[in-house]
């Protein structure tokens, strides 16, 4: 028997909250932002009237305003998308206790064995539906189907307020014509290597030589061509049942573009600080580092380096993300935003399993200036590195992060202190 899983997705979730209280908004282009006037300022959520517009996640708020010089930007409250994600959870969990969050705002649940009891899965979600709308005034899409790639397609396939049920009958007929790069976990750029390979609907997805998307993709050219023709096996988790964090990143765009070694090292030692806290925080080390780097023309670049030892420390990261960027040619061209991320996690007192091709490996080089360290980093130096990073925790643990910080970050005009 098929099971029956159910994908809610919160429309427009944040623009929606904030415009609880701002209900005079409702029928006006209005978009979640950070501060318009600053560099830093981009869309994180938008309502229909900003969509209808134009308006997309992810542009800065200048293009937003282009695009819609009416439109109105309020400022984000992520306490209050906390806040009502957690009770919204709850009235999931009324009906089954398989409700597995996907982010703030979507989760899967697994009704299969609550049909008895409340009904077929469709009516569920409608039901689920009509819940939302009356106790917290805010509305969601809802994808009903007998896997969690389809049933979350589901939910993306009508908006705003609506249940969409795919079944093993319909399936072909609603999802197949769709464009490639509107399937779940494709992204713009595995979507152009598709259409290169004259790919360009999920139907011809479905149906492409097996061997030649290993080829190209290797494992996710295999589970994409399971996932399109519903093969998709993956259990909904139990609330509370999660997995250990793969990555740990941190980003920001800067008050002006970095250009130079002195720009970079400052805002890359700031970043890998913040992703080393996070990550001893979490217990876990890191088998590699990624740096993704977005030009001042909005082109992306990013480089990714598998390590020949975990590693815990800002320092560790710090030079793996420099040697990246070196490689990139990007240590004197300028950056707008640059992102570092501890990637390839395990659990800190997980034992270290090398194989011959990871010993073979070298160690990322030195980028080294007049201030910086020697290239020779382990032994003495990384053991010096590690107590001076934890005593740096001790001391933020107790009296916040911004209790000590590295010197060269401070009265900086990148806008690191904010």
């Amino acid at each position: 028997m098929d099971r029956k899983i159910l994908h809610c997705d919160m429309n427009a979730f944040f623009a929606s909250v904030e415009l609880l209280e701002h209900p005079e908004l409702r029928e006006v282009p209005v978009a979640v932002a950070g501060d318009p006037d600053s560099r830093h300022g981009i869309v994180v959520a938008k309502n229909e009237p900003a969509k209808r517009a134009g308006v997309v996640t992810a542009e800065t708020v200048q293009s937003a305003r282009r695009k819609c010089p009416d439109i109105v930007f309020l400022p984000p409250h992520h306490e209050k998308y906390r806040y009502y994600s957690e009770k919204i959870n709850q009235v999931y969990l009324e009906y089954t206790d398989q409700v597995e969050p996907f982010s703030v705002d979507e989760s899967w649940l697994d009704v299969t064995g609550s049909e008895t009891l409340f009904g077929p899965a469709p009516q569920i979600a409608d039901e689920i539906r009509r819940r939302i709308r009356e106790q917290f005034g805010l509305t969601l899409s809802a994808g009903v189907s007998w896997n969690k790639t389809f049933a979350k397609m589901g939910s993306e396939y009508k908006k705003p307020d609506a249940t969409t049920v795919i079944t093993r009958e319909n399936y072909r007929e609603l999802l197949w014509p769709l464009p490639v790069g509107e399937f779940f976990f494709i992204g713009k750029a595995t979507a152009e290597r598709l259409n290169a390979l004259h790919i360009y609907t999920v139907g011809e997805l479905a149906q492409a030589d097996p061997k030649l998307l290993q080829r190209r993709f290797g494992q996710h050219g295999t589970d994409l061509l399971r996932a399109v023709n519903g093969l998709d096996d993956e259990p909904v988790r139990r609330w509370g049942d999660r997995d250990d964090a793969k990555s740990v990143g941190h980003g920001l765009t800067f008050r002006r573009d970095l250009l130079g070694f002195e720009d970079v090292s400052l805002a890359v030692t700031e970043l890998a600080d913040r992703v080393c806290s996070r990550m001893r925080r979490y217990g876990m080390k890191a088998y590699g580092v990624k740096i993704e780097i977005t030009t001042p023309d909005f082109r992306k670049v990013s480089r990714q380096r598998k390590l020949q030892t975990p590693v815990t420390t800002g320092a560790a990261i710090r030079r793996a993300a420099m040697e990246l960027i070196r490689e990139a040619g990007y240590l004197d061209k300028p950056i707008r935003l640059l992102t570092v991320t501890a990637i390839h996690l395990e659990r800190e007192d997980a034992p270290e399993q090398l194989s011959i091709y990871d010993m073979m490996q070298a160690e990322p080089q030195q980028v080294q200036a007049p201030d910086e360290v020697p290239a020779e980093y382990g032994g003495k130096d990384r053991e010096a590195d590690q107590k001076l990073e934890q005593a740096m925790d001790a001391i933020r643990s107790k009296y916040g992060r911004s209790a000590i910080r590295y010197a060269r970050g401070v009265g900086n005009d990148l806008g690191i202190d904010e």
